[in-house]
């Protein structure tokens, strides 16, 4: 399907720009309970806790909390700006539509093919020098570890939060807010390069994991340029959301054994 030239801007239309003030708000929004969770608040927990790994356990916990706070955060947002949360309403608030052609205005088809491209970028990330990460805190080096290999398996019940956390992440939590809230409404801050800036905070964002925040600046043309040249945040949750489901697979076959 196609629309004429002339509308090719209209999901701009539908939603109101942030100042560079606002901007920052949200990102601090998200940034910051995010980073004292993970550095404050879990040690002081993980102390009074018994049991095998108690600051994974509460970290994990955690940090779960704070990417469902983003979901409620998305949601007052657009109820503040549009004053519904109608499924209508929602689409054209968070950019939740097929990718449209900014050449043809041409929705959806083949122009879905940008996942392949993107998700093989978004993939080179895991393989990209990072800093040296604090070992107590990196999920990926306690999934490494004999201790998380023990911890798993067999351990339905950690299992489920895994989830529940996956699904904010990729989808309900940062990429509702990164691609869906501030993409949009970033345009007359930063004009054209609002992809470059939405990458950036993105980047940014990640407090609680400082030493991925270098090889998350790869997400700009990942996740920010498509979602951005496309109109669509669906593009940043689904490539977002490979990441999540290969986690999720490994984490199930640590679970089985």
């Amino acid at each position: 399907m196609a629309i004429p030239p002339g509308q090719e801007d209209s999901r701009y239309a539908a939603v109101r720009q942030y100042s560079l003030a606002q901007i920052l708000a949200v990102w601090a929004a998200a940034a910051l309970p995010m980073g004292a969770l993970a550095w404050v608040v879990a040690p002081l927990v993980a102390g009074g806790l018994d049991g095998p790994v108690p600051l994974m356990r509460t970290l994990l916990a955690l940090l779960t909390i704070g990417l469902i706070w983003q979901f409620v955060l998305v949601v007052v947002l657009v109820y503040r700006e549009r004053g519904s949360l109608s499924w209508s309403v929602l689409k054209d608030a968070l950019w939740l539509h097929s990718p449209r052609s900014p050449k043809t205005g041409r929705v959806g088809g083949w122009l879905w093919l940008v996942l392949i491209p993107a998700t093989l970028l978004f993939a080179t990330e895991e393989f990209l020098p990072t800093l040296p990460p604090v070992a107590s805190h990196d999920f990926a080096v306690f999934v490494g570890s004999e201790a998380g290999r023990e911890f798993f398996s067999g351990n339905w019940i950690w299992f489920a939060p895994n989830v529940v956390l996956a699904v904010f992440n990729a989808i309900l939590g940062e990429e509702l807010l990164f691609r869906g809230v501030l993409l949009p409404r970033m345009r007359g801050a930063f004009g054209r390069f609002d992809w470059v800036a939405n990458g950036v905070l993105f980047a940014a964002y990640h407090l609680h994991l400082p030493w991925a925040i270098p090889a998350n600046l790869v997400d700009i043309f990942a996740l920010s340029y498509p979602s951005r040249r496309y109109r669509s945040a669906l593009i940043g949750i689904i490539v977002h959301s490979s990441q999540s489901v290969f986690f999720l697979t490994l984490l199930l076959f640590m679970v089985l054994q």
